[in-house]
């Protein structure tokens, strides 16, 4: 599959990295990296390479700069700013659409990346279609899934169990449109057998069906 990198400016002349890989005739999803991740995430990029099959075009992104990303590993003082990560999430959306990107728009969060995700769907509604949530954590944008209009699919292994908790009072607040998939006998991360493919079977009919509909 044919992939270019591209730079986003997030303002004070910083830029964060992303990839942009497929085809977008049934939509683009924006994929929102978790904790002490990256856009080289090997999970993310599974699930991409099934969303760009199913004909989705895919921007996997840097949610941290060049110098922010080696602090954070030191001292791990990023990974749960979750304004700022919902602030460069915001800036990847605004850049899509500055580029003449009018696509419908899925954003795929996972771990606290979801929230971020949640926060800038419910922020930016008439921009965001459809959110699919991997193993995320919703609790921290609970203030903010009440003004999700995006139909949501939250994703949770059923090994996960405090994880799986967390989503189950978030689905509350959530859209009646939305909906919560357990993954049996998967845990935080599905790296247990197939249980990623499961992941990205679902992401990829959910972003199909509703990207379709919205668009």
């Amino acid at each position: 599959m044919v992939s270019r990198e591209v730079t986003i400016p997030v303002g004070n002349d910083q830029v964060i990295a992303a990839e942009v890989a497929g085809t977008p005739s049934n939509g683009l999803v924006l994929f929102v990296h978790g904790s002490g991740s990256s856009r080289h995430s090997p999970r993310n990029r599974h699930v991409a390479e099934v969303l760009q099959d199913a004909g989705l075009q895919t921007v996997l992104l840097d949610l941290l700069t060049e110098d922010e990303e080696p602090r954070d590993v030191r001292t791990r003082e990023h990974r749960f700013d979750i304004d700022l990560l919902t602030r460069r999430v915001l800036r990847a959306v605004h850049w899509l659409r500055d580029q003449g990107r009018d696509e419908p728009l899925g954003l795929f969060g996972a771990s606290t990346g979801a929230a971020a995700a949640l926060i800038a769907a419910a922020l930016e509604p008439e921009q965001v279609e459809a959110v699919v949530s991997r193993g995320g954590r919703p609790d921290l944008a609970m203030d903010h899934l009440g003004a999700v209009r995006a139909p949501t699919l939250l994703i949770v292994g059923g090994n996960d169990r405090q994880v799986l908790e967390l989503n189950q009072r978030a689905l509350e607040q959530l859209w009646e449109e939305s909906s919560l998939v357990v993954v049996e006998r998967a845990g935080h991360l599905f790296e247990e057998p197939g249980k990623l493919d499961e992941v990205a079977s679902l992401a990829s009919d959910w972003f199909r069906d509703w990207l379709a509909t919205r668009g």
